[in-house]
């Protein structure tokens, strides 16, 4: 208890320290996606760090192993806000020499070692509620009983991983940013794991002996939500490193806003991907064989102001032109 103590003494410290160190990273960045990022990950990590060291605490000192499972979660949001810093700062990079399409994909590729993280702790909750369950029901083992440290620490950790995850997703998808969103719903894991670290301990105090196996019950559940959520970052993060073309209505949009050009006809053999957040468009247009070269370079211009106002100015776009043959042509 002490020791709690003298970490709460210091906690209006340490949270200036960071506060401070958030804004002066804030003001030495030009660019606003990445403030936003940066910022928000930053207030994520400062979070994660003070409640897993606090779920430590508390469920050594309340006895409870569902509350130290509850802390290696929030150890690995930790670990998530960290790689989401490093990867944010690659992929925000300009395009060089070795990457000629800019560095985009380093953010899917953070996005996927996230939904791995979950997956992980998914099935790792999983398997020990499993075993427990199995220790209490088939082998007589009995739980140990928590103390109510561990039970206020759960409720505050609900309460403060709700708060980041709507904080962390209106940043993320007001900047479109896949690894902020997946870091969003890391947090929301952690607050579901928290539930079910509530449900457990407080049936465990208040209900007696006979009920502490509600504990691990609730973990099975929880672990299932979390492997739920893993799959749905995994899967579309896979997809957009394996190439994956755009969904069939953007593609049909692409061709409208270009067939919106009345000297340009049939465009086709269109190939759409994308590069992180940013899509990447090639097609090829066709438009009169008496067209000047000035003209038809206009025309493609013109196309490419209309992609990149509807879909970002960070769009790669590659127009081939094609001659239409008139039937005076020889």
């Amino acid at each position: 208890m002490k020791r709690l103590s003298f970490l709460s003494g210091r906690l209006p410290e340490l949270a200036v320290f960071v506060i401070f160190d958030v804004f002066y990273i804030i003001r030495m960045e030009t660019d606003k996606r990445k403030k936003d990022i940066v910022a928000v990950t930053l207030v994520g990590s400062f979070a994660n760090f003070l409640l897993l060291v606090f779920k430590f605490l508390a469920g050594i000192l309340g006895h409870s192993a569902a509350m130290i499972a509850d802390a290696v979660h929030s150890l690995s949001d930790f670990v998530t806000d960290m790689i989401v810093l490093l990867f944010i700062n690659i992929s925000s990079k300009p395009k060089d020499e070795s990457h000629d399409y800019g560095h985009g994909k380093y953010e899917t590729l953070a996005t996927s070692i996230i939904g791995i993280a979950l997956l992980c702790v998914g099935i790792g909750l999983f398997w020990e509620g499993i075993h427990k369950i199995i220790d209490f029901y088939f082998k007589g083992e009995q739980l140990e009983a928590p103390g109510n440290i561990a039970l206020i620490a759960a409720i505050f950790s609900i309460i403060v991983k709700e708060i980041l995850y709507r904080y962390t997703l209106c940043i993320g998808r007001r900047n479109n940013s896949q690894a902020v969103i997946a870091n969003a719903w890391h947090h929301r894991s952690d607050a579901f794991s928290s539930i079910g670290t509530t449900i457990g301990i407080g049936g465990a105090i208040l209900l007696g002996d006979n009920w502490r196996v509600l504990d691990p019950i609730a973990a099975v559940i929880v672990s299932l939500l979390i492997v739920k959520v893993a799959f749905q970052l995994i899967l579309p993060a896979i997809n957009d490193l394996l190439e994956k073309s755009l969904p069939k209505e953007v593609e049909d949009e692409i061709l409208s806003l270009i067939c919106e050009t009345p000297e340009v006809k049939n465009p086709h053999n269109l190939y759409t991907r994308r590069i992180g957040n940013d899509f990447a468009i090639e097609v090829h247009i066709r438009v009169d064989g008496r067209t000047t070269v000035d003209r038809a370079h206009e025309l493609t211009r013109e196309i490419e102001n209309k992609l990149r106002a509807k879909f970002g100015q960070a769009t790669h776009i590659s127009l081939h032109v094609e001659p239409i043959k008139n039937k005076d042509d020889k």
